[in-house]
């Protein structure tokens, strides 16, 4: 179980903030997407990228530690948010982890709404897991900016370190590349020291190429991760829009010699999905995307399979699904 040891704990989950650069229009629409090209090559990952037996361990548990564990409810109540905080701290039963050599890991980060930051620091207390709030009128993005901005500022002021912002989708729709891009700094300058995830939601853009330019865009405005989606439209994360993303943070590093996080998420609930979406970030950006600092999963289910996967892999049985519940 060699590959499995080189896990080891969770490293730091914050890399330098982007600074972000001028906006630059001729950058943005420089921006092409060849939409059968990316399917193609999406399409063939789980085939040509396939781990198995303890190579496979080795990797659900990287994907462990990068995981913003989630709950986005309306019926949280603190309970809930501490019984997920709790999980947060021990993802893994600590006897499965004895048995694969690995001492201790956490997951990446626990992501919940303004309401529930205070709870959540508060039951994190004594580790470096962060709290990530979802801001800016989650999930939709339209209630009045003087109002997002204050949301932002309210929930780094209760210690969330992270903050999932939402763009107006408007702007990427009418092609008003400034609009973002002043709409995501203001919400940067907003975050202080806290890091901004912006969330693309990118099956309401219209097109995969507008998913392009929207990820340029922000990261131009200082973003620290592009995110796909809130996990509350009709279609989530995908290795296509997955794939453009990434080509665009190669983009931006190229430029810039900045590195930019991302998260994909929505629908992300089988531990073979993951592994696919570990492949993408190994092939199309490297190992340091395979890491929490810049690599994250948005879910809230996930984490129970890969345990139920792991304990096929120590005991060569399924477990039933209601052994592994988050709360």
């Amino acid at each position: 179980m060699s590959n499995i040891h080189r896990i080891g704990d969770a490293p730091s989950a914050h890399s330098a903030r982007n600074p972000g650069v001028p906006f630059d229009q001729a950058w943005v629409e420089a921006v092409r997407v060849n939409l059968s090209a990316v399917e193609r090559r999406t399409s063939t990952l789980g085939a040509r990228r396939s781990v198995k037996k303890d190579w496979q361990a080795a990797w659900l548990l990287r994907a462990v530690t990068c995981i913003d564990l989630t709950t986005l409810a309306g019926d949280d109540t603190p309970g809930r948010v501490e019984r997920l905080c709790a999980k947060a701290r021990q993802p893994i039963a600590p006897e499965m982890l004895a048995q694969l050599g690995v001492p201790h890991l956490t997951v990446g980060a626990v992501c919940v709404y303004h309401e529930m930051v205070e709870t959540a620091v508060r039951a994190l207390e004594g580790t470096d897991i962060p709290v990530a709030a979802v801001s800016t009128g989650f999930p939709a993005g339209l209630s009045p900016l003087s109002t997002r901005l204050a949301e932002i500022e309210a929930s780094v002021a209760a210690g969330a370190r992270e903050i999932d912002i939402v763009i107006s989708r408007r702007h990427v729709l009418t092609g008003d590349w400034q609009a973002l891009y002043d709409e995501v700094r203001a919400y940067r300058e907003a975050c202080g020291p806290a890091h901004v995830k912006t969330i693309l939601a990118t099956g309401e853009l219209g097109s995969i190429e507008k998913v392009g330019k929207a990820s340029m865009v922000c990261m131009m405005a200082g973003a620290d991760f592009i995110k796909t989606s809130t996990g509350m439209e009709g279609v989530n994360a995908t290795l296509p829009v997955g794939l453009v993303m990434c080509r665009q943070i190669r983009d931006y590093q190229e430029r810039t010699g900045q590195k930019i996080g991302f998260k994909p998420a929505g629908g992300i609930a089988q531990a073979k999905v993951a592994l696919n979406w570990l492949a993408l970030m190994k092939e199309e950006l490297g190992d340091d995307w395979l890491k929490p600092d810049l690599f994250r999963f948005g879910a809230s289910r996930l984490l129970g399979d890969i345990e139920r996967q792991l304990e096929h892999f120590l005991t060569g049985r399924y477990s039933a699904t209601h052994r592994h519940a988050l709360g």
